[in-house]
């Protein structure tokens, strides 16, 4: 049995646009080519607080001041047929508009500010359409699941 991956994902704001990183940088990345926001794996013993924290750091040279957690986000991706080497991975979702410092170059994609009007343009997952909507329109802690094919088609998605 494989372990489930931990994550964090920040959409950091300001000016009505949010900073996103182009997955231009990395080989092999399964968010290839795609935008996303900035964040990654837990280490050994992190909480997601210590998770996000330090990765906003090492991708953006930004220090968070402030954040709010907005939800968890469970994916399942990879061959249906056999459900045991799937990948199950939690990612722990964050906004935050309170921050200090200044962008730095990022190794894995090229950091740039989205209005958030544009957003939707961009080659984004399907799934991350929903949470964007979902981050619009709620201002509770939401969970959404997400099940992807090995095609990496949008499959299933349950919100709660």
């Amino acid at each position: 049995m494989k372990y489930p991956e931990l994550t964090t994902l920040c959409y950091i704001e300001k000016d009505d646009c949010y900073l996103m990183m182009h997955r231009v940088k990395k080989e092999n990345d399964i968010n290839k080519d795609k935008y996303i926001g900035v964040g990654g794996h837990f280490e050994y013993g992190e909480s997601p607080d210590e998770c996000l924290k330090r990765e906003v750091m090492e991708e953006t040279g930004l220090t968070l001041i402030d954040y709010k957690p907005r939800g968890i986000v469970t994916f399942i991706y990879g061959n249906a047929d056999t459900p045991e080497e799937r990948i199950v991975e939690y990612m722990h979702l964050y906004t935050s508009s309170s921050f200090e410092g200044d962008l730095t170059v990022c190794d894995e994609g090229v950091l740039e500010w989205i209005p958030k009007s544009e957003v939707y343009n961009l080659p984004i997952w399907e799934g991350d359409k929903i949470f964007f909507k979902l981050l619009e329109e709620r201002d509770d802690y939401f969970s959404l699941k997400l099940v992807y094919s090995e095609n990496d088609e949008l499959i299933d998605v349950t919100i709660v």
